[in-house]
């Protein structure tokens, strides 16, 4: 008897020691509270994940369990792009997760559209550079495609052996821009993974990618299509980008297939446009960062509107991360790195090449896992604009023979008009969101958790095709 107890000890310790939990979570990860963070019931962890010990090379983490029944309820990562932008900036704190920074930058506010009510959900800042992760090896912050796909696959495995808990739960990867990269890489480095493993595999139920970058020779001439279209250029601006450049394998970095002529329509198309608007959403009012940096200094509340959205969220929130007594509550900024938290990276060298990589085969595979794959587009973004994206979607059935399931319709939420979709082989979705932007959860928060709920509930959109369940 009393070496039973001896045994039940050591054993206790040794899980102790380790950091994780009786329920099987790291609790020195857990984040007891944030500063000015409204009460709530659910716990919220956040910390460092090692993906290459040798180069010091560390990836942090933001992961909020769902409101309700998070021993049932699916796990979902969200990735946001770039590339070299913080899904957790991006993400956690300014979409989908269940806080938004206050006006004054110096506490939060309850998100009633977040995505942890029907789901636990997990946000990474990748690539090393981005955010607070980092790398010791300075020549890490020189990557690609690749590289990001490698090290996020090496921190699921190791993040999956702090929350075992999560190892057989429903797994969905989501993301929008130039995760229309990274998700979908991602994915087939896990089918792959599971293929080859005789342990432990990836539990993958669905694809979900708003406003990708998916395949630029198509995505490129798409934002001079909406930009005549939604009246930002004139007819003869438009006539010249269209009579006069060849888009056909366009890369970011190489220019012999651009001619001068289409170069000096690309720069009249953009000086008509000019600042004036953000073309992220052509319909939000822009925030003056001069007037918003003086007022959150002397901690006044700044927010300002545009139908419904706080226009000055992201300057709020970068004040806010950049506060050590947040950086702290997150067990974050571990290694006092010489820079502050920003949006997007500024030591990132991402190449820019790896933007042509055309995506669709890679969707292909995804689909042929029997995998669901959802699409869809804020219709007020012309940097990623749904012009693209639903063209590359038709595109993507044709090749695959798969027919449409859905025609082309309207979807609905509370009565009114949701976007539009169409659905092929009953396993590919395309949808629009109507007054949605390049980050459809900031702009449209009520639409986009309506969507994402019937994603991961294995639902269709309701249509005149297909109405609504009561």
């Amino acid at each position: 008897m009393f070496q039973f107890l001896v045994w039940i000890l050591m054993a206790f310790w040794a899980v102790m020691g380790s950091g994780i939990g009786v329920g099987g979570q790291p609790q020195d990860h857990l984040v007891a509270g944030l500063p000015g963070q409204p009460k709530v019931d659910f716990k919220q962890f956040a910390g460092y994940v090692d993906v290459d010990e040798k180069a010091g090379k560390s990836l942090f983490y933001y992961f909020v369990e769902s409101q309700e029944d998070s021993d049932k309820k699916p796990l979902t990562l969200w990735l946001n792009g770039g590339p070299g932008c913080s899904s957790i900036g991006g993400g956690a704190f300014t979409e989908l997760g269940p806080f938004f920074p206050r006006g004054d930058g110096r506490g939060l506010r309850l998100n009633k559209h977040s995505w942890n009510k029907v789901s636990n959900l997990l946000f990474v800042e990748s690539p090393a550079g981005v955010g607070w992760s980092y790398s010791n090896r300075t020549s890490d912050y020189t990557c690609g495609d690749k590289s990001t796909t490698s090290d996020m696959h090496i921190f699921l495995i190791r993040w999956f052996e702090k929350f075992p808990d999560f190892k057989t739960r429903d797994f969905f990867l989501t993301g929008e821009s130039y995760a229309g990269h990274y998700i979908p890489e991602l994915a087939v480095a896990l089918l792959n993974h599971n293929k080859r493993s005789t342990n432990f595999k990836f539990n993958i139920k669905g694809v979900a990618i708003g406003n990708p970058l998916l395949k630029l020779d198509r995505d490129i001439p798409a934002s001079y299509e909406y930009f005549w279209s939604h009246g930002m250029i004139s007819d003869e601006i438009g006539d010249r980008i269209m009579n006069n450049c060849d888009f056909e394998d366009y890369t970011f970095t190489e220019s012999h297939n651009v001619s001068n002529l289409c170069n000096d329509a690309i720069a009249e198309a953009y000086q008509v446009v000019g600042n004036y608007i953000n073309q992220y959403d052509v319909i939000l009012d822009l925030c003056y960062p001069s007037i918003v940096k003086q007022e959150l200094r002397l901690k006044k509340t700044v927010s300002k509107f545009s139908i419904g959205v706080d226009v000055c969220m992201t300057m709020e929130r970068d004040y806010y991360f950049n506060l050590p007594e947040v950086q702290h509550a997150l067990h974050a900024n571990r290694t006092s790195l010489p820079y502050n938290w920003s949006t997007c990276s500024d030591i990132l060298n991402y190449n820019l090449n790896d933007a042509s990589i055309n995506i669709l085969p890679l969707l292909k595979r995804i689909i042929r896992h029997r995998i669901p794959v959802w699409v869809f587009s804020g219709d007020q973004d012309s940097v990623a604009p749904f012009l693209g994206t639903r063209a590359l979607m038709r595109e993507l059935a044709h090749d695959m023979r798969l027919g449409v399931s859905v025609p082309y319709t309207a979807w609905f939420y509370k009565g009114q008009v949701g976007g539009w979709m169409t659905e092929y082989g009953n396993i590919l979705t395309f949808a629009t969101v109507r007054g949605a932007a390049h980050m459809v959860p900031y702009a449209q928060p009520a639409r986009a958790f309506f969507l994402y709920k019937l994603f991961v509930n294995g639902r269709r959109l309701p249509s005149t095709t297909f109405p609504p369940i009561d």
